[in-house]
């Protein structure tokens, strides 16, 4: 898996974690070992402009997801089946949100434990997941906390993970 993180927030992220919960969620779902994804960490500023941008909605986000060759993992029915290779997207997170975010959230966190969270996110909105009606909300976070849960687990990471993020 060809993934590339690039930190221009100015802010210090653990990049190393963002690579490798974004490798662990992309096997997880099956996606061709040859794949490429691109994640990107900017500010404020920057997630705003994109924010308005591309969603026309004021104010920075947490995440946003460009996919790129449409990519989605094999259905359950087509185990035999190669994954289609190609590249994935890119994934855009803010540092400066996220750190708001896992301080506000009802089990408290660090900024890097949700931007993993967010990364995982990213991943599943490259794959076509959505959140937008409730069943779509309940596969996609239920997916997510299987995720993050067993990547946390993987690593031998204590304590609850964080909890899902609305984007």
């Amino acid at each position: 898996m060809a993934i590339d993180v690039n930190n221009e927030s100015g802010t210090e992220v653990d990049e190393q974690a963002i690579l490798d919960i974004a490798r662990y969620a992309l096997a997880r779902m099956r996606i061709h070992p040859l794949s490429e994804l691109s994640v990107i960490v900017v500010d404020e500023a920057a997630m705003e402009q994109l924010h308005i941008q591309w969603m026309d909605l004021p104010g920075p986000t947490d995440v946003m997801s460009f996919p790129m060759d449409e990519l989605r993992p094999p259905s359950r029915d087509d185990d035999a089946a190669e994954p289609p290779q190609g590249l994935l997207g890119d994934i855009v997170l803010c540092p400066e949100v996220a750190k708001r975010q896992g301080e506000e959230a009802p089990t408290r966190h660090s900024m890097d434990e949700e931007l993993q969270l967010l990364t995982v996110h990213g991943v599943l909105h490259l794959l076509g997941y959505d959140h937008e009606e409730p069943d779509e909300k309940a596969e996609m976070f239920g997916l997510q906390a299987a995720i993050v849960d067993g990547w946390r687990a993987e690593k031998g990471l204590t304590g609850p993970s964080p909890a899902p993020t609305v984007s």
